[in-house]
């Protein structure tokens, strides 16, 4: 995520829907990557509206492997979160000659952030994060067999809501909606 507190609260400003931070401001640098057990900004719905806060990403599971992706097909969703990001990675294999994976990165024309839909689960005394996945959408088809659920804005306001059912919001977008480079 690249952008900082003061522009993602200016953002929810202009929408008349003031961003809260319950444990107060977090410190959010921009950066280029967030790494599984990092910490990162989310932004949940709690009882004053749109909060902003920061937890770490993933938890332990069963066998103590950590918990990143959730597939989010068939399931009723509880503790929904909407991770901000301007991009995700995807891997592919290593190029011929290459020992190292393809890292491809993939963002949405037309926004300066967007959302991926995510739950959170107490962990230890706070709570983590973890990344829904779905069916990959046409862009990220070529790339890899799953995609998560990158959401735009406004899809990823409805997504907080939990009146609105997850088939209507975790679903792929159109051709041509994500564009991935090579980083």
């Amino acid at each position: 995520m690249k952008k900082s507190v003061d522009e993602i609260a200016a953002y929810f400003g202009d929408l008349n829907r003031p961003l809260g931070f319950p444990e107060g401001r977090p410190n959010i640098e921009p950066r280029e990557m967030v790494r599984i057990t990092d910490t990162a900004p989310i932004l949940t719905l709690g009882p004053g509206g749109y909060e902003l806060v920061s937890r770490r990403w993933s938890w332990p599971g069963p066998s103590g492997k950590p918990v990143y992706n959730y597939r989010s097909e068939g399931r009723t969703l509880t503790g929904r979160c909407l991770i901000l990001t301007n991009g995700f990675y995807v891997f592919t294999e290593a190029a011929p000659g290459q020992t190292r994976k393809t890292r491809w990165l993939f963002s949405m024309p037309g926004f300066d952030w967007f959302g991926i839909a995510g739950i959170v689960r107490p962990w230890q005394d706070r709570e983590a994060f973890t990344l829904l996945t779905m069916e990959p959408g046409p862009d990220v088809a070529p790339y890899h067999s799953r995609q998560v659920a990158a959401l735009s804005p406004g899809d990823g306001l409805d997504w907080l809501d939990p009146r609105t059912p997850e088939a209507a919001v975790l679903k792929p977008y159109a051709a041509g909606s994500l564009v991935a480079e090579r980083a």
